[in-house]
């Protein structure tokens, strides 16, 4: 029988990286999602025995999503309520998009997405998930991925369009 701590540190070092990008992705924040993956690692390593004979990558990727969740739920995210809304006009200069590629617009947009459309798109579209696999992740039905890609699709689009950047075809995209 393998030893437990040597198979769980061998998972860790291949799957790492990639575990940390989904992370990133629910997070929007590398420092978070160091904690983020930090924290989930820290919750499965005790049960790494039952684990490991399963799918353990689907296991924490669920836990992943699932911590995320519970941090989105109680997180203040500091917003100041105020009687009025100040009147700006958004010049070229200051257009958040302006110096950034397309990828960081798209992860940008994907971070203002609500948590479970954000969590459908990271594990649909950047970890390639079946839609069952996806369902099975969240702990929802397939129907329910479909419809929140969906609204996440649309709702991404919008964004997109609306930033004259991007609209014209990604020019800025050379790579």
């Amino acid at each position: 029988m393998r030893d437990a701590q040597a198979d769980f540190e061998e998972f860790v070092a291949a799957r790492g990286p990639r575990l940390l990008r989904v992370a990133w992705l629910l997070t929007g924040d590398t420092h978070l999602a160091e904690d983020l993956l930090q924290t989930v690692l820290a919750k499965v390593w005790p049960k790494w025995r039952g684990i490991s004979g399963e799918n353990p990558e689907a296991y924490v990727r669920r836990a992943l999503v699932n911590t995320a969740s519970s941090w989105w739920q109680r997180r203040w995210r500091g917003e100041v309520p105020h009687g009025e809304v100040p009147d700006t006009v958004v010049t070229a200069a200051e257009d958040p998009f302006a110096s950034v590629d397309l990828e960081q617009s798209l992860a940008v947009l994907i971070r203002r997405l609500p948590a479970r459309q954000r969590a459908v798109v990271v594990l649909r579209y950047f970890e390639d998930l079946s839609v069952e696999e996806t369902a099975e992740v969240l702990g929802c039905r397939p129907g329910t991925v479909k419809s929140q890609a969906s609204k996440a699709l649309t709702m991404l689009r919008g964004q997109l369009a609306a930033v004259p950047s991007l609209a014209r075809g990604g020019e800025r995209c050379e790579r």
